[in-house]
């Protein structure tokens, strides 16, 4: 094991440059062996025993190529939910009283290893969500880091806290687990944040029931693998696939269950909260809700902003990964003086964006998830031209076997559009005209929302002014929105974008802890 003097300090996993021929050629032989292993077959795992599911099996397909099974994994029922939650309450008690570097020497070993394997993990994800290349890489970096992150935060709160001196009195304040744990991750970003949360819950002395998502179990199935091999304990960490309805209810609504993990959108989040609020027969506590639950999120680019680096932030921004991201831009705001010179240099970027499989190097942007996904950005798109906005780049269905569907900009977008107020999850962004930076804030502000956000400006004066009056938790100043880095950019959003839960900070993993303050009377 590790000594607190032996690990160094934090510092993100550089991704990798596939420019250079030989990481191009390790990432395409991952891509080639981890094909070759399909479909991953994936199990329950209740109290350290791998399990078939009480209600059958499901796979996962390639979005890109929906003839390919990517995963098959085991379904759970509301029996082995239970069992899961009782398995993880009963291994509680001897995990919690471990000490904070035993714990965190977990995920330090994790992490090596994953870093060994980084190309490989990325590579399931190109296949079963539909990641480029660069996009899968950065998925894996970021579980990486908040591998390293939280190990080393949960050794800064085990050690002595400051506390006031005070006469005749010995004080102190210690933080303990709460207990049971369910973490509800995404499939947008199946590792990391699956990672995350997980780990962030474990290395504090918690124990998990994890129930991934239904269109990522192959790399969640991974993920489980990798804490196998590290020597995780049974019971401690319980993988519960299945369906929401049934598996995901039963386990927040359960009174052992003390806190829940949960990324997705605004409408399941809500659900998961107001069940969470019930206090059950034999429950104790409140449960706590760690939630994120999406954004529609604003590039506003004002009268003195540097045009020519907002086209390139905002194509990344609202088309990288289909704009299958929370923090996607997906509303773009232009002060009227910029406004054509922008769309002259922005439509022909967006007409020139290389769409494909995510497994080709040269591809930027893939297939979205599922149809349903499609056919939700679609009928957003029909809304959109119903409502008189200005279609002006793609709105169509893209060629190939898979989910395609291709960048789609709409001009003359007003606050009260369809496609200005729901977020699609989708490459569809909106475009609206303002007169003034007191008329761009409104706009950006105009939302349910509030998770990133970013704003181009030479003025420094009314930069310091959009620290203040533009609401959301991630505010970029002349940068693009997307690309939060794990201990640089601390990650959550107000309103109905989440609890702000800060994920990748350093109040992140007081979330999963409660203070005990100890008092011994001096002689």
């Amino acid at each position: 094991m590790q000594t607190v003097t032996d690990i160094t300090p934090f510092v993100n996993e550089p991704f990798t440059d596939f420019s250079d021929p030989e990481n191009a050629t390790a990432f395409q032989a991952a891509l080639d062996k981890i094909q070759a292993g399909f479909p991953v077959v994936g199990r329950l795992w209740i109290n350290g025993e791998d399990c078939e599911g009480g209600a059958g099996t499901f796979e996962s397909t390639d979005p890109s190529q929906t003839s390919r099974v990517v995963a098959n994994c085991a379904k759970a029922n509301r029996e082995d939910a239970l069992r899961a939650i009782a398995g993880a309450h009963k291994a509680f008690g001897e995990w919690s009283r471990r000490s904070a570097e035993e714990r965190a020497e977990y995920l330090f070993k994790a992490a090596r290893i994953m870093r060994l394997r980084k190309h490989e993990f990325s590579a399931q994800m190109v296949y079963e969500v539909g990641k480029t290349w660069a996009e899968a890489d950065g998925d894996t970096a970021e579980a990486i880091d908040f591998l390293e992150f939280y190990a080393r935060e949960a050794l800064r709160y085990a050690r002595k806290q400051p506390i006031t001196p005070y006469a005749g009195e010995d004080n102190e304040l210690v933080y303990i687990p709460l207990g049971v744990g369910v973490v509800i991750p995404p499939w947008n970003f199946p590792l990391a944040i699956l990672a995350g949360m997980t780990t962030a819950a474990l290395v504090t002395g918690n124990t998990v029931v994890l129930k991934p998502a239904s269109d990522s179990p192959g790399i969640a199935t991974m993920f489980l693998e990798l804490m196998k091999e590290v020597g995780l304990p049974a019971g401690v960490l319980q993988f519960c696939p299945g369906a929401g309805a049934e598996v995901g209810n039963t386990l927040v609504e359960h009174p052992l269950t003390r806190f829940i993990s949960f990324t997705g959108s605004a409408e399941v989040g809500k659900g998961v909260y107001e069940k969470a609020g019930k206090t059950g027969e034999g429950q104790l506590w409140l449960k706590r809700v760690v939630a994120e639950m999406g954004g529609k999120d604003f590039i506003f680019v004002d009268e003195d902003g540097d045009v020519d680096k907002a086209v390139l932030g905002t194509h990344s921004a609202a088309f990288g990964y289909q704009g299958q991201k929370c923090s996607a831009c997906s509303r773009l705001i232009l002060h009227e003086k910029i406004h054509d010179e922008f769309m002259e240099k922005f439509l022909p970027l967006v007409e020139a964006t290389v769409v494909g499989h995510p497994a080709d190097k040269n591809t930027f942007l893939a297939a979205m998830i599922n149809d349903k996904a499609r056919q939700g950005a679609l009928a957003g798109i029909e809304a959109a031209k119903k409502e008189g906005n200005n279609l002006v780049a793609g709105g169509e269905v893209a060629e190939g076997e898979g989910f395609y569907l291709q960048p789609t900009v709409f001009t003359g977008v007003g606050r009260n559009d369809t496609i200005w107020k729901e977020e699609l999850f989708a490459p569809v962004l909106a475009v609206h005209k303002v007169s003034s930076y007191e008329e761009g804030v409104e706009a950006a502000n105009d939302t349910d929302f509030g998770l990133t956000g970013a704003y181009f400006s030479s003025d420094d004066s009314k930069l310091e002014s959009a620290k203040r009056d533009l609401h959301c938790g991630n505010l970029y100043l002349n940068r693009k929105c997307t690309g939060a880095l794990v201990g640089v950019h601390p990650f959550g959003g107000f309103n109905l974008s989440g609890t702000d839960s800060k994920a990748g900070g350093r109040d992140y993993l007081l979330l999963f802890l409660q203070a005990k303050s100890i008092t011994r009377a001096i002689k």
